[in-house]
């Protein structure tokens, strides 16, 4: 009686197969985009300039171009405003496909490469400083700031949700406050420019973790930049060149050397807000392979800095909102005496 059932299954699958016919091949209107709007709806649908679009178009035309125009093959141009419109909303694929008049698994092929391609021009605009006339230009700015000197650089991290990566590992990127994320370390300028990234840690580690692991910390002790500080919450701990606030102050002196370094240290924190207000893809999560995820963070750090040299630094207000940027830092693992404070 088995054997019979299991023939006519297979006979049944035999005629669907059979049956089988293909959809029709439909090609979707395409709107010209960068014709269609004004500079101010065309910063509200993807986020950054016209200027900054064609900016970033010039670097990565080579590597996004098509080999062919058979079958109404997307143009460079078409490609990155997707990616953007991706980044700029945070929705499913599929919904920045129709933006474009493509399909869900052509989107998600354009976003990944774009992302990519973006993310190659790291070395070219996130980089600190490297001669001595840099340095003491970005030492001056700090120091108009609140007075703080030497410094060269504010470090934070911050958590940006992405879906469970699955496998065996997937709990390690679960953070303390249940979502799984990527911890990402940036070291900003007073402008907000990002001079250094990190994404690559999951977010159950610990910021000062990830700093001690990176190229950053390696440069710092071995007298890169001099004596050069860079300013940290206490969620880092106190050394030779990275300086944080008193965990208790105790005088006025105290208090006023706190202030200072809260002060000489906002900047990093204004540029996760404008990051993230910027490409609310950030903020509302990503749902993306680990590797494409990745290259979307480094990517829309790399525009965020073009947007800023072009002086876009204030992006649009938005008609949703955001989830709060939380400070996740688990102070709890570092004691006082690691601070030295």
């Amino acid at each position: 009686m088995d054997i019979f059932e299991i023939n006519e299954d297979d006979d049944q699958e035999i005629v669907e197969f059979l049956n089988y016919q293909r959809r029709t091949y439909t090609i979707r209107m395409r709107v010209d985009h960068m014709t269609l709007w004004d500079d101010h709806d065309f910063r509200i649908r993807f986020r950054i300039s016209k200027a900054v679009v064609f900016q970033v178009l010039e670097y990565i035309n080579h590597q996004i171009s098509s080999f062919t125009d058979r079958n109404h093959a997307l143009t460079s141009i078409d490609k990155l405003l997707l990616t953007l419109r991706f980044y700029a909303t945070g929705n499913f694929l599929i919904t920045s496909g129709d933006f474009l008049g493509v399909s869900k698994t052509t989107a998600s092929l354009v976003v990944r490469d774009v992302s990519i391609a973006i993310a190659k021009l790291r070395p070219i605009f996130i980089k600190m400083p490297t001669t001595e006339r840099e340095i003491s230009k970005l030492q001056r700015s700090f120091y108009q700031i609140a007075r703080f000197p030497r410094t060269i650089g504010a470090i934070d991290c911050t958590h940006v949700k992405i879906q469970s990566p699955g496998g065996p590992n997937a709990e390690y990127f679960r953070n303390r406050k249940g979502y799984f994320s990527i911890n990402v370390q940036t070291i900003t300028c007073p402008n907000l420019k990002i001079m250094d990234v990190v994404a690559r840690w999951p977010g159950s580690c610990h910021d000062q973790t990830i700093f001690k692991k990176s190229q950053i910390y390696y440069n710092l002790i071995n007298g890169k930049w001099g004596n050069s500080l860079i300013v940290a919450d206490s969620g880092y701990a106190n050394s030779r060149h990275v300086v944080t606030p008193f965990l208790h102050p105790q005088n006025d002196i105290e208090e006023l050397y706190n202030e200072s370094i809260i002060r000489t240290r906002n900047p990093v924190e204004r540029s996760y807000g404008v990051l993230k207000r910027r490409f609310p893809v950030l903020s509302l999560g990503l749902r993306l392979k680990l590797e494409t995820t990745q290259a979307v963070i480094v990517a829309c750090c790399i525009l965020h800095n073009i947007a800023c040299d072009n002086n876009d630094m204030d992006p649009p207000v938005l008609d949703i909102i955001l989830p709060e940027n939380e400070n996740i830092n688990t102070e709890e693992q570092q004691s006082e005496s690691e601070n030295a404070r």
